[in-house]
């Protein structure tokens, strides 16, 4: 019965795996071949070898299956990981009895409700908690006020570009205008004339 970890498992876990594993095997293999050939002693008789290799077929698959389900279930349920953090909270507590600390809020009393005793474990972890929370607060914070600036900056740099625009355009529009009003048949003439005293400038 294998059971792979990305860290050291502890002792509890690997006692507790240990005979679960034994258990397991002691289980599978309780029937001996003597039973089975009670069983079916006409076969066992004609096919010893056959009937033989059934029976450790049958066992070794019994071991696999039950193996296998306990395996799921200790994935499904966290297993491993809840006794080795109890054995980190009773090695710990050991260590600290040993040490003589009594004036903690978690440290164990016999007049002391579980539930308590949980709960003011749970403090220190909630008040990380919160110092996290409170930390991620006033970041995101500090990014939208950095966020909202920024925005307020492009907002009022499209608007200058769009009223730089809207005045190139007033200025083209003005300029067509004027344009169209020119007569045109002079200012193909003049166009005319132009090119001509051009080309004579430029002939050797």
């Amino acid at each position: 019965m294998s059971s792979s970890s990305s860290t050291t498992d502890s002792k509890r876990w690997t006692a507790f795996h240990s005979a679960l594993q034994v258990a397991i095997q002691q289980a599978a293999h309780k029937w001996s071949y003597e039973d089975f050939a009670q069983c079916f002693s006409v076969w066992c008789s004609e096919d010893p070898e056959g009937a033989q290799a059934v029976f450790n077929a049958v066992s070794r698959h019994m071991e696999s299956q039950v193996t296998a389900s306990c395996e799921t279930l200790f994935s499904e349920q966290h297993a491993r990981e809840g006794v080795n953090i109890l054995h980190a909270v009773v090695t710990e507590a050991r260590v600290r009895k040993k040490q003589g600390e009594t004036d903690r809020l978690d440290i164990w009393r016999e007049s002391l409700d579980p539930r308590s005793a949980v709960r003011a474990r749970g403090v220190r972890v909630m008040e990380a908690e919160v110092e996290r929370l409170r930390a991620t607060l006033s970041r995101m914070e500090q990014e939208n006020l950095t966020l909202s600036r920024q925005i307020k900056e492009d907002d009022a740099n499209a608007q200058e570009a769009e009223e730089k625009a809207n005045e190139l355009l007033d200025l083209f529009d003005d300029v067509y205008e004027k344009w169209s009003k020119l007569p045109q048949d002079d200012i193909s003439l003049w166009t005319l004339q132009a090119a001509e005293a051009l080309d004579a400038t430029e002939t050797p």
